[in-house]
């Protein structure tokens, strides 16, 4: 494998998603490859705005801990993108950060795995040896200004044009690009199951919180954000259901979507690192997705999806891809009359003899879709596009495009 700079919609932190999934073991399989984790600028506007110089303080370059191979690093964003101009500036300052830092680890070519369309002014202009488009969501249905969102349609379909491949989560995704990119895969998200084992059998006391939540505890994980979860149908379903809702993630709400959940059995708890995931859904006895039925919830495979599989504990979700996919493993609902009634089923499954089955073939399931398999895929494709490109080792240096601009 070539060393590869991975340009990310997400930082690197304790927040797992399929980027830091990707990249771990990718490092793990192949210690001598280098990856260059390019996370969010330091916006020096924003920080002027809002107070928070201190941010811009903070360390730009960085290896990650325990993983000698990945370094993380932030170029600059100096103005908004909505100047006139800004948008160029900022794209220059990006690449001039991120040619140096791969100048100094002695980057040869490397692949350059793009995450965000808006990173398409890189594509083909940082001497990479392939270019990767890892597209996980549909942001052109996502709830913008009509300025971002035909931006946004215009950055995609020039990066889908420019990548040697086109990476999709969601059969959805892959319908939509199918026609605009020279190559596109299906790679849907993963799991570590093993990371999961405890949240069925796990024994020893919960995290205090979670000790304190009232049973039965109706519980989810992800982002909380009003695009995802579907605020209303969440305040019926606390308004009907005994025990209590927890919404465990980035909270991503506006001040009114919080105000119409400040609800007694409704916790809007934050986020959890992804090592102590597992002991908080201990806590759950029900594994809920009250997902928006969207456009873009559509273009979606949830990690969440094969985490509660791994959990092995019962499953509820609205009618949104992914989960649909298993019936027998997932109760479907549409509606808030519907959601409560397979919420009680689903408590029910504890005490059959089914419960137990059920729960083995979610776990089966889970296995079978490992973060090792998905990276199996992911590298045939790059390897796939470096034939394509006739390239060898040692063909050209990052060097020589330093100053292309």
């Amino acid at each position: 494998m070539r060393d590869v700079i991975f340009v990310s919609l997400e930082n690197w932190d304790d927040i797992w998603r399929r980027n830091q999934f990707v990249c771990a073991e990718l490092a793990r399989r192949h210690p001598q490859m280098r990856i260059l984790f390019v996370g969010w600028p330091r916006n020096v506007s924003h920080a002027l705005r809002h107070g928070r110089l201190k941010r811009l303080l903070r360390r730009a370059t960085y290896s990650v801990p325990g993983v000698a191979n990945i370094t993380v690093t932030h170029p600059w964003k100096l103005l908004p993108d909505s100047l006139p101009g800004g948008r160029a500036v900022n794209a220059w300052l990006f690449r001039q950060h991120v040619r140096g830092v791969s100048l100094q680890l002695g980057f040869d070519r490397p692949v350059l795995w793009l995450n965000p369309h808006s990173a398409v002014h890189m594509a083909g202009r940082m001497g990479e040896a392939a270019v990767i488009y890892d597209v996980t969501d549909d942001w052109t249905s996502f709830s913008h200004s009509p300025r971002v969102t035909e931006l946004t349609r215009r950055q995609d379909a020039e990066l889908c044009a420019k990548a040697d491949a086109v990476i999709v989560c969601s059969q959805r995704l892959l319908d939509m690009k199918r026609e605009m990119a020279k190559s596109v895969h299906l790679i849907p998200n993963g799991v570590d199951a093993g990371h999961y084992s405890e949240v069925l059998h796990g024994t020893g006391p919960l995290p205090e919180a979670a000790a304190q939540w009232i049973k039965p505890v109706y519980g989810y994980t992800g982002s909380v954000h009003p695009d995802r979860v579907d605020v209303e149908l969440v305040r019926e379903f606390a308004q009907r259901v005994k025990g209590t809702v927890v919404l465990l993630g980035p909270d991503m709400l506006p001040p009114q979507a919080k105000a119409r959940l400040a609800l007694p059995n409704v916790v809007i708890f934050g986020p959890v690192p992804y090592a102590q995931v597992p002991a908080y859904m201990r806590a759950f006895d029900v594994c809920i997705v009250p997902h928006r039925m969207s456009a873009f919830t559509e273009s979606l495979n949830p990690i969440k999806l094969w985490e509660y599989l791994a959990a092995g504990k019962p499953i509820v979700s609205t009618d949104v891809a992914g989960f649909r996919d298993y019936p027998k493993l997932v109760r479907l609902a549409r509606t808030a009359d519907e959601l409560v009634a397979a919420a009680h089923a689903a408590l029910a499954e504890a005490g059959i003899a089914e419960g137990e089955s059920l729960a083995a073939q979610r776990q089966a399931i889970a296995r079978e879709n490992s973060w090792q398999q998905r990276v199996d895929e992911i590298e045939r494709v790059i390897e796939e596009c470096l034939i394509r490109r006739g390239q060898t080792p040692g063909t050209a240096i990052l060097k020589d495009v330093v100053h292309a601009g």
